[in-house]
């Protein structure tokens, strides 16, 4: 991809520190055609498993790198190869491998904790297992509390006629919603820790509006599976045994907060830093990584192999999210210099969009735009699109930008509950529904379920919380 030429300055660059820089574009020189590949994978992301599902299956890793190459193959012939090897390393070691590394562990720790046993699915029951998954999901991520609480709340509903909207209700609140309270809950929110907002940020600022989607929707379920309820009656018997609930895989709570320690200790200990590439490494955030690789490993060597077993857990959901986030962080990069560029960009009619016309944002716009695309295409980049268009300082949003960014979050995060391909868990919990037996809705069914009690509830969370 790069010339062999281009090797000798960058062996000097890691041997000399001081002479290293990070790649900057000039955003407002770069035309739109630098976004094609990142809208090309998107849309890849999104149409190809539903258009071509087995050729997705066995070459989404090569169709990945083939729009991030489209995009660093045209910056080294334009820039100069040393730019584009700047700007890889920089994508690499700042963003994408701390990304992927957070994902492994949590992913891993949660496929490691089991809940066995049966419990009857009353919608009293129900309700509340629902709210656990929930409030799980902010601290175990929302793959981890779907992988986790899947199977326990199928279990109890197996003795029941109608059982398809206890699993709508759960990709809308522990597959999504629930992830919105700290930067493990939903990988857009770890994009934004690593760009500098504080680890506790959005548990104050987005747990008003989180609360209030929760508990709408909880109430919602509630009446909903009430009636179905006591329309249909209890089936006897139930078809899985009455045995009493445990949860194994105890290590693996402690290692929850190893990892939430980690994350904290990298923003707030300085352990010096090093320069590779033009990227500055903090030291701290070095070390973090380390730890989410050795918890991951202690994970794997002290949990019960039927755990893993008994949760369906396997390496296939972390190798795809590894391989299509490689391409999307690389294809990013040029669309992240635009948007920088702002009202002299190429992306100068989307700034109108989410401007009032004196000047300020228009927060129910980034909401709902940040939602809109979050919904069908991946929410990570979708929310580091629309930090960089409010401007990409995390200081001033964290202040005077306070509901601004609690808007993008809560869009980016809330809305990837609208569609089946809006977040991974969705698609996840979908399958798994399926395969035991669970008569889930098509993907335009979904549509009208989400349709029909999201949009509503989002109309709300709009006209209380981002109207200013």
């Amino acid at each position: 991809m790069l010339r062999l030429s281009s090797l000798a300055p960058a062996a000097a660059l890691i041997l000399l520190p001081q002479a290293a820089f990070a790649a900057e574009f000039d955003g407002a020189s770069l035309g739109f055609a630098w976004a094609l590949p990142f809208a090309g994978i998107l849309l890849s992301i999104a149409l190809f498993p539903l258009l071509a599902p087995h050729v997705w299956e066995h070459h989404q890793g090569k169709i990945a790198a083939a729009w991030g190459l489209l995009v660093l193959i045209p910056m080294a012939v334009a820039f100069g190869p040393t730019t584009a090897l700047h700007a890889l390393a920089h994508t690499a070691l700042l963003e994408y491998i701390p990304f992927i590394l957070l994902l492994l562990a949590l992913f891993t720790v949660a496929g490691g904790i089991l809940v066995r046993g049966n419990i009857h699915g009353a919608p009293g029951t129900n309700t509340i297992l629902l709210a656990i998954g929930t409030i799980l999901a902010s601290f175990i991520g929302t793959t981890g509390a779907s992988m986790v609480m899947i199977r326990p709340i199928m279990r109890a509903n197996d003795d029941r006629r109608h059982n398809v909207h206890v699993v709508v209700f759960f990709i809308f609140l522990v597959s999504n919603i629930g992830g919105s309270l700290t930067p493990l809950g939903d990988p857009p929110l770890f994009l934004g820790f690593l760009r500098g907002v504080e680890f506790f940020w959005t548990t104050t600022h987005l747990f008003p509006e989180t609360l209030f989607a929760s508990l709408l929707l909880l109430v919602l379920f509630f009446a909903i599976d009430l009636v179905i309820y006591k329309k249909e009656g209890r089936v006897r018997p139930d078809p899985t045994p009455d045995n009493p609930v445990r949860v194994t895989g105890g290590i693996n709570f402690l290692l929850i907060f190893i990892i939430i320690a980690a994350i904290l200790m990298s923003a707030t200990t300085n352990l010096g830093r090093v320069t590779v590439l033009g990227a500055e490494i903090e030291l701290a955030n070095a070390l973090r990584d380390l730890i989410m690789i050795v918890v991951t490993i202690i994970s794997l060597k002290t949990t019960p192999k039927a755990n893993r077993i008994e949760n369906g857990f396997s390496w296939g959901p972390i190798k795809e999210v590894a391989k299509l986030f490689a391409g999307i962080f690389i294809a990013i990069i040029p669309v992240l210099a635009m948007l920088k560029a702002g009202a002299g960009g190429a992306f100068a009619p989307l700034v109108a969009l989410v401007t009032n016309p004196d000047g300020s944002a228009n927060n129910a716009a980034y909401f709902w735009l940040s939602g809109g695309l979050s919904s069908f295409l991946d929410n990570a980049p979708t929310y580091l699109v629309f930090f960089e268009l409010a401007g990409g300082d995390p200081q001033k949003l964290m202040t005077t930008g306070a509901l601004t960014l609690s808007a993008i979050s809560a869009g980016a995060v809330f809305m990837g509950a609208n569609s089946y391909i809006g977040n991974a868990p969705n698609f996840m919990v979908y399958a798994i529904a399926r395969e035991g037996g669970v008569k889930m809705p098509s993907f335009f069914g979904y549509l009208l379920w989400s349709g029909a009690i999201l949009i509503p509830t989002f109309l709300l969370l709009t006209l209380i919380f981002f109207r200013g």
